[in-house]
């Protein structure tokens, strides 16, 4: 998986619920649902990933690479590598 887009249709495939995740830029639930896990770029050029719960974003993961935070974000909400 090399891009959010690619991760986006991958989990939709995966039948996860479209308000359960969030894609900076790509894919994001209006109004905000009250929790989610999100993939984001963070200010120094790296990759975030976390849930979102309660009004608070937990970065539980941080990658170099845009694919390697898809990859993550996939097997944690799927349970599998893609």
């Amino acid at each position: 998986m090399t891009d959010r887009w690619e991760l986006r249709d991958a989990l939709l495939a995966a039948g996860l619920p479209p308000d359960s995740f969030q894609l900076a830029g790509v894919h994001e639930t209006v109004p905000l649902p009250t929790d989610f896990w999100f993939l984001r770029p963070s200010a120094d050029g790296t990759w975030e990933i976390g849930p979102y719960e309660r009004g608070t974003y937990e970065v539980r993961e941080v990658h170099v690479f845009e694919s390697a935070a898809c990859a993550g974000l996939y097997r944690i909400l799927v349970g599998r590598p893609l």
